[in-house]
């Protein structure tokens, strides 16, 4: 399988974990919700669903009726609607819990920060040490090629590869704040929120009166759920 492929299926297996859907509903919410799909079509996306389907992950709920793909002549949309199996929902959490080198790459770590609420709270601390680890790399190397060529390329050149430079920087500093949020969390350490200051508590460490959420509890965590 492609990595490019592979991401899909996640992205697949992700959205389908909160709710069933039919395929035009499904490439949407793949639009909005993960920018980085928004060149994906149903050439792209219909092969995905089928090879999920045949793999156990995904059930067809009204399989009797044809899949059309939607086109500009017949302006025919999937009436079928998928779901997860239970295969489909253990290989979602494999995936999920996947913080190997693979979940660090670009458009891997999108999609694992997308479902970063279903995420275990010490996987998400790999993932984003991973991901700040590859990109100081890449500032490492990004640097010492613009020392190296300096001298040969135009200013409208040099410019480029400064914004390129700026961006990554911006990256590892947004990679920091959240790693520090996620330290605090784990501590018990109120912390700054990434672009804010840390919210007042009561001494025991509950939300404060006023209703105000509580700085200690992951922007990832959602209610309910175990860590």
């Amino acid at each position: 399988m492609s990595r490019r492929s592979g991401v899909l299926e996640f992205a697949v297996l992700g959205l389908l974990h909160d709710a069933p859907m039919h395929g035009y509903e499904l490439r949407k919410r793949l639009n909005v919700l993960l920018g980085s799909f928004r060149a994906f079509s149903y050439g792209t996306l219909y092969p995905c669903l089928k090879s999920l389907v045949a793999q156990g992950f995904l059930v067809e709920d009204n399989p009797d009726t044809q899949y059309v793909p939607a086109t500009a002549l017949n302006g025919k949309r999937s009436k079928i609607v998928y779901r997860l199996s239970a295969e489909g929902k253990q290989r979602f959490e494999e995936l999920l819990a996947d913080s190997g080198p693979d979940a660090w790459e670009d458009e891997h770590f999108g999609v694992h920060f997308a479902f970063f609420g279903q995420t275990d709270r010490a996987v998400r601390m790999r993932v984003l040490e991973g991901r700040r680890s590859r990109l100081e790399e890449r500032l490492e190397r990004m640097r010492s090629s613009i020392a190296r060529t300096r001298e040969r390329f135009d200013d409208y050149t040099l410019e480029l590869q400064r914004h390129g430079l700026e961006s990554v920087e911006r990256e590892v500093r947004w990679l920091n704040e959240l790693i520090e949020t996620e330290r605090a969390n784990r501590t018990g350490r109120a912390a700054a929120p990434p672009g804010g200051s840390a919210t007042p508590q009561t001494s025991d460490g509950r939300d404060r009166v006023d209703g105000s959420p509580d700085p200690l509890r992951s922007p990832y965590d959602r209610p309910g759920r175990s860590v």
